[in-house]
């Protein structure tokens, strides 16, 4: 067969959740009478697979003719080597996008949703079948790409780790974290349940989540009668700037909690020092396997990228 390019394309898929069953109870059929069990529907799981394969199968078949096609499962990102040429697609949800973006640099990356009726795929702006118009134009360079800001944290033993969404920086199990923040001239000792810090991106998850909890609550307290406090101006997907925000803090004699939200640029980082024995962690875009141990002596720096993604649109 003769390809159109002899670029490389890169196809970044991950399990299903069918897969994980059956590796989880070495059979299908163990897998459906667990949940069934339990009272789940186990033709969604069959279902959900289904779909996914019959998306990946029309993935390929479009994508063979254009370039050299690879397929990679999720797991090997963080030890795959692209090509300075490759084009990526993301055939999953918004979260599998995510996690790609941090590592393909400047690459494009393609998000594909494979099953729409399951997915919102605010991530995933192609169906499968507009990979047959959108990879011409994307190897051919004619595809507006958007920026997308990233996050960098930094140790003091050289150790790195970028975030497309969001950092988490606490102890891995319910238990307090205790470190030193330091932000904008201002350095304070923190117990806390530990600091998330939130790119545009991710800006209407996580974020979004702990300042609209935190304002209901401050409601409740006052008898419903104070004002809400104003939303965050929005935030774009390529903002030169992150927020931090730390969950629960405790005030005590040894502990403080006024240095609790505010905004991260690349002349204002933010600082964090480790007072945890053990169990401390950075992990990254809600993937714990992704992370970066974070115990006593560990000095973390949390600053806007200079590396950026690109998603293709």
């Amino acid at each position: 067969m003769q390809r159109a390019t002899d670029k490389k394309i890169i196809v970044v898929t991950r399990e299903a959740r069918l897969d994980g069953l059956r590796r989880r109870f070495n059979t299908t059929r163990q897998a459906k009478f667990y949940v069934e069990h339990l009272g789940g529907d186990f033709n969604d799981y069959t279902a959900e697979k289904d779909t996914y394969q019959r998306a990946i199968a029309e993935t390929d078949a479009i994508l063979r003719p254009l370039g050299l096609v690879q397929f990679i499962d999720r797991a090997f990102l963080p030890n795959f080597v692209f090509g300075p040429d490759d084009t990526v697609v993301v055939l999953g949800q918004d979260g599998l996008v995510a996690n790609t973006l941090k590592y393909t640099g400047p690459r494009p990356v393609v998000g594909v949703n494979p099953d729409p009726g399951r997915f919102d795929g605010v991530l995933l702006p192609f169906l499968v079948h507009d990979l047959e118009k959108i990879m011409p134009e994307t190897l051919a360079g004619r595809r507006p790409r958007k920026k997308v800001t990233m996050a960098l944290a930094s140790l003091n033993d050289g150790r790195e780790l970028h975030a497309v969404n969001d950092f988490f920086v606490g102890p891995r199990s319910h238990v307090s974290a205790r470190y030193v923040i330091e932000h904008a001239e201002r350095k304070e000792t923190h117990s806390s349940s530990g600091v998330i810090v939130s790119t545009g991106l991710g800006s209407t998850g996580w974020l979004k989540s702990l300042l609209t909890g935190a304002d209901a609550i401050s409601a409740a307290v006052h008898g419903g009668k104070g004002p809400p406090s104003p939303p965050l101006p929005p935030m774009g997907w390529d903002a030169d700037y992150l927020y931090f925000t730390v969950r629960e803090p405790f005030p005590s004699r040894t502990t403080a909690a006024a240095l609790v939200f505010g905004a991260v640029t690349a002349r204002e980082p933010l600082l964090l020092t480790s007072q945890m024995a053990e169990h401390g962690v950075i992990f990254s875009d809600g993937i714990e396997a992704d992370f970066l141990e974070f115990n006593s002596g560990a000095q973390a720096r949390i600053t806007v990228a200079e590396e950026k993604g690109r998603l293709v649109f």
